[in-house]
């Protein structure tokens, strides 16, 4: 499948040009039998819980509620380890479900340990769509506060992101696609959110967390997963 990248646009034009309908909006994107589940990654310091705005929207489209795990991890430990915990995740959810692929949605961090999962644990062969909100895919500044071992592989220049991103930043057959805020005080510099062979969508003015709720962000990610 031919990769392909979105240049950052205002929300508005990305809506003219039919990318995304707002939530609640009639769209031509719900859930059909091709839909898959959706295995939602929460960032630093976060929970499942993070997700029920998201969640709820993607439920009152017509996804069922065994297709959304709002799945929550130790996000202190290495993001290594919790790639490994994903990948199990994904089995229980496939197989749960009865899918034979899922599409993954993360929040900040939680972009690590899954792009960890889909490059070195063979994620890319069960994952059709990949979604970053916020993510600190080349490292965030405001992880030189903190000093888990996940804080340690967030910084700027740090081991973990340097293997991650060398070569392909997107590899596999799978769709890519981030959002990113230019009022996002935690991922500096904004630049750190978008990777190559992705597509990468600039948003409104959003807070870090307010990505996780806006209803174009989810109105643009749904129709992106739901190709």
């Amino acid at each position: 499948m031919r990769k392909h990248v979105i240049v950052a646009a205002p929300a508005a034009l990305l809506l003219v040009l039919g990318f995304g309908t707002p939530a609640g909006a009639a769209g031509t994107s719900t859930f059909s039998s091709s839909s898959h589940p959706i295995l939602f990654v929460h960032g630093y310091n976060g929970s499942g819980s993070n997700w029920d705005t998201m969640a709820s929207r993607f439920k009152n489209d017509g996804w069922p509620a065994a297709y959304l795990d709002q799945w929550s991890y130790d996000s202190r430990q290495s993001n290594a380890t919790t790639a490994e915990q994903l990948a199990r995740e994904v089995d229980r959810l496939l197989g749960a479900t009865g899918a034979s692929q899922v599409d993954v949605v993360t929040h900040s961090m939680g972009g690590l340990s899954s792009r960890h999962f889909l490059k070195n644990l063979g994620g890319d062969s069960r994952t059709e769509a990949w979604v970053s909100l916020g993510g600190p895919n080349h490292g965030t500044d405001t992880a030189n506060g903190c000093f888990d071992a996940s804080c340690y592989e967030m910084r700027i220049g740090s081991n973990f992101l340097t293997a991650l991103n060398s070569g392909d930043e997107t590899p596999g057959r799978l769709r890519y696609a981030t959002w990113w805020s230019p009022c996002d005080t935690v991922i500096n510099p904004d630049s750190s959110v978008a990777l190559t062979g992705a597509g990468n969508t600039q948003t409104g003015c959003l807070s870090h967390n307010g990505l996780l709720t806006d209803a174009t962000v989810y109105a643009q990610v749904r129709d992106m997963i739901n190709r």
